[in-house]
């Protein structure tokens, strides 16, 4: 098992990323703590995590939060006695151009897809450095080209990928890795209404070499190799799981 024992704090646990990620960390022997703002949802992830028989918490939250993170972080020390890895998945999507987008949407962006990351990684550092841990931010390709229609996605998202490299730089030497994942397009429940419609998926496909969607469990994968110690030489990184789409 590459987690046995590993202590794993997930957000947006309930579906998605998420989820496929918490079941493969569960199959491969870590802890979770399960974070998502549904709550129904994600009792219904926790209860199948358990019936692969790994131990689990899950805590609804907003991660926007400054409170609830420390919650978060203090809840997971209580029950586990440590943390070392954190996947920062949580996030969400604003539509429109820079004249679209109001800074109430730009704000809450933001907040979900990068200060959550912040948040975590500060009131986590202690207890990563500590075993000397793994922290996973969900980036997106939006992050790494130009993205139609998306301003306060696409700053976000490419602000993950510079806060991921600065954490890696920064806590390296005390032996704490940090990398992001940068997901293409893919089946989740953020496209459901834009995979419905066929003239949208093709256009979608056009630039994709693989062409094909990308699944939840491609990048749980990808999340593995990055806590696992696998990946005990790779830090600062920005990895495309995108069917080749930003190198075409």
């Amino acid at each position: 098992m590459k987690l046995k024992d590993k202590v794993a704090i997930i957000t947006g646990a309930s579906s998605g990323f998420g989820k496929a990620s918490a079941l493969l960390f569960a199959k491969e022997g870590a802890k979770l703590v399960l974070v998502a703002r549904k709550e129904s949802s994600l009792k219904e992830t926790e209860n199948e995590i358990k019936k692969l028989g790994a131990e689990v918490i899950s805590i609804p939250a907003d991660v926007s939060s400054e409170e609830n993170i420390k919650k978060i972080i203090e809840t997971s020390v209580e029950k586990f006695r440590k943390i070392d890895i954190i996947f920062n998945n949580a996030g969400t999507f604003g539509p429109g151009n820079v004249e679209e987008t109001d800074l109430e949407t730009w704000n809450k962006v933001m907040n979900i897809n990068l200060t959550s990351i912040f948040l975590m990684a500060k009131y986590a550092m202690k207890y990563l450095k500590e075993s000397k841990g793994s922290i996973i931010n969900t980036a997106s390709a939006g992050g790494l080209i130009g993205f139609p229609q998306a301003a306060s996605y696409a700053a976000s998202k490419g602000a993950v990928i510079s806060l991921t490299r600065s954490i890696a730089v920064d806590y390296a030497k005390d032996g704490v890795r940090c990398n992001a994942i940068c997901p293409g397009t893919s089946a989740t429940n953020m496209t459901e209404e834009v995979l419905k419609v066929p003239e949208l998926c093709e256009g979608f496909l056009a630039p994709i070499p693989l062409h094909r969607f990308g699944n939840p469990e491609d990048v749980a994968h990808a999340a593995l190799y990055l806590a696992s110690d696998d990946s005990s030489y790779v830090t600062g990184i920005s990895l495309p799981v995108d069917g080749g789409w930003t190198m075409a």
